[in-house]
């Protein structure tokens, strides 16, 4: 991990938070998969519209699957179908269930909670229009990676308030409080990937400062986790997020929920993105498709 941050700090990028929000689309996506697996060929991979987005099928059969909808990270602001095209190509060869990605509206332009809208819209949306789809509605998934994480972690909630019946949640490295202040931001502040001017300024664009306590933002602070999907959280140790998904995992647990927590040593946030170079980013993966299969069993 230290010999792969010390070759993308010798690349000289500008960070993020240096970039227009157009600029650091582009310099994402550009770099998204040069330490990602290489894309795995799949039997079916169907470009479609899901409840008025883009969004990509991956099914690794023809057969009448389950489904992943899968929430990409990027701080609310950056990444798309093509920045997460081989991570999802992964967890649908590794689980054996179909995933969707949801290419859902992007901050500036979109503020929250106009992402929040578009990830739940998709799930209702899937639920419905599975059958058409070849894949069963009944038994569905939510997951997501970072920023996708929160969405899918707020997801979850409207499942539960709104009786669609969701299997599990799938939660990478994802941002559940509504302030960068436990220690681990401080400790991970800056040179580990994700810096705190960067999460500055994703939150920035987003939404509000009065709008940070919102548990649609900050899942950490809704008023009830009680009878929420089974989770399975993905964490990374040098991560600024790590103690908010630990806090996390703990209030689900305190709510009775059934809580998988992997946490992988020694690694960054995104590791999971890194599987040319890390090997955790393997091990992750295979926990993430056992924790897919365990949830969408028939």
């Amino acid at each position: 991990m230290a010999g792969v941050l010390e070759r993308i700090h010798r690349a000289n990028r500008p960070p993020f938070h240096s970039l227009t929000p157009r600029d650091a689309r582009l310099a994402y996506r550009m770099g998204a998969e040069i330490l990602d697996l290489p894309r795995a060929p799949l039997p079916r991979v169907d470009n479609l519209e899901a409840a008025g987005r883009p969004a990509r099928l991956y099914a690794p059969s023809a057969e009448r699957l389950p489904v992943l909808l899968y929430l990409h990270g990027g701080g609310f602001t950056i990444g798309d179908l093509e920045t997460h095209d081989s991570l999802c190509r992964q967890l649908a060869l590794r689980s054996g269930a179909a995933v969707l990605a949801l290419d859902y509206r992007l901050a500036p332009e979109h503020r929250f909670p106009a992402a929040v809208d578009d990830a739940w819209a998709a799930l209702a949306w899937l639920h419905e229009h599975a059958a058409s789809l070849g894949l069963d509605g009944a038994r569905l998934a939510v997951g997501g990676d970072s920023a996708g994480g929160t969405l899918a972690a707020s997801t979850a909630f409207f499942a539960r308030d709104r009786g669609l019946p969701l299997k599990g949640q799938l939660l990478i490295t994802p941002g559940t409080a509504s302030q960068p202040g436990t220690p681990s931001h401080k400790l991970f502040s800056n040179g580990f990937l994700l810096d705190a001017a960067s999460i500055e300024w994703f939150f920035g664009h987003y939404l509000d400062r009065a709008q940070r306590h919102d548990w649609r933002f900050a899942p950490l602070e809704a008023d009830d986790h009680a009878g929420l999907a089974p989770a399975c959280l993905v964490l990374a140790e040098c991560d600024p997020l790590v103690d908010e998904g630990i806090a996390y995992a703990d209030k689900l647990r305190a709510a009775g929920v059934p809580v998988q927590l992997e946490l992988y040593r020694g690694v960054t946030h995104d590791f999971i993105k890194m599987g040319r170079q890390i090997p955790e980013a393997l091990t992750a993966l295979d926990a993430c498709a056992t924790a897919i299969r365990e949830y969408l069993q028939p």
